[in-house]
């Protein structure tokens, strides 16, 4: 069966709400909501066939777009290549031009609308930021919290907490107090034992690679409404989060790293190459900063994962 390509647009507005349309009832998937778009036709480039869509079904053209994720979906009855580009300006006003309801939807509102299963990681993709700060490992409580406050003043929205040489107790602890300041904010993503989880209800996990080999086989450990990432470093990692249903990963290190000098990088053309197989959104992580991030996106990646590079207190390397 071959794969039919589709180019497909998450269009934002100038407010930050996102344009979904509801399909005909008479077309596959009919009657469910969808990211505008349509199939790109044999030599057209996929801007080409993205640009001709919008315009034929909302009357639209980009003005500005680029690279978002890469979705490829089996049906029973089609298999589909979903490239998805994020078009965060355009001229026209939108409308139904084929008769199809439209909304304008905040991001945290896409997961009330139902969706074709394909389209599942591309909600992802659209609710998560291009930057995800991990916290350094060598500072302390007031330190940690002082940094953080500073990145949401600096607009960051994706936070993990990790601090491996701090005791259980005081992880814990501070867990509470950096939720507390993330609220409404920024998600967090906290480590350490699956046992934690009904402890921080608002808060995501992001399992290790060593926790991630030992329950994919076991499923989702988190409901649907809660974010699930993974750390992972080659193909058979990117598998065990696609069979855990995690929502989001880092794949590292991408380039030599201080905090892990004997590490084997992957370079840009090994992790490109493991992206294209891959149905998530992944952060590359390693020896890379917000400067890498359209360089990111062109590799197929969500955006970049870093410490130094976005800690705030840090000089930018």
């Amino acid at each position: 069966m071959k794969r039919v390509h589709v180019a497909a647009a998450v269009i934002r507005g100038e407010d930050g709400r996102i344009l979904i349309a509801r399909r005909a009832d008479d077309k596959h998937q009919g009657g469910l909501w969808e990211f505008p778009g349509g199939k790109v036709e044999a030599g057209e480039a996929v801007q080409a066939a993205l640009a001709r869509e919008l315009e034929e079904e909302l009357g639209i053209r980009p003005s500005a777009s680029r690279p978002l994720i890469q979705v490829r979906h089996d049906y029973p009855d089609k298999q589909v290549l979903l490239d998805v580009w994020e078009v965060s300006a355009f001229t026209g006003e939108p409308h139904g031009a084929e008769g199809q309801p439209l909304a304008w939807v905040g991001a945290r509102q896409l997961s009330d609308y139902p969706f074709p299963a394909a389209n599942r990681p591309i909600i992802a993709a659209a609710r998560l930021p291009e930057h995800y700060l991990i916290t350094p490992q060598d500072l302390d409580g007031p330190a940690l919290l002082a940094g953080i406050r500073a990145a949401l003043q600096r607009g960051i929205r994706l936070i993990q907490l990790r601090a491996p040489a701090m005791f259980d107790a005081q992880y814990r602890d501070l867990a509470v107090d950096i939720q507390g300041l993330c609220a409404g904010k920024a998600q967090l993503m906290l480590k350490g034992p699956l046992e934690w989880l009904g402890d921080f209800p608002a808060a995501g996990w992001h399992l290790t690679a060593q926790q991630l080999r030992k329950y994919a086989a076991m499923g989702r450990p988190l409901p649907a409404e809660r974010w699930l990432a993974a750390s992972c470093h080659d193909a058979e990692e990117l598998a065990l989060a696609t069979q855990i249903g995690a929502d989001f990963v880092t794949l590292s290190p991408l380039q030599a790293t201080q905090s892990h000098p004997d590490a084997r990088p992957l370079g840009w053309l090994q992790a490109t190459t493991l992206l294209q197989g891959f149905n998530q959104p992944c952060y590359l992580l390693g020896g890379v900063g917000p400067q890498q991030t359209e360089q990111a996106w062109q590799a197929g990646a969500q955006g970049v994962a870093a410490i130094r590079a976005l800690w705030p207190q840090a000089p930018q390397s």
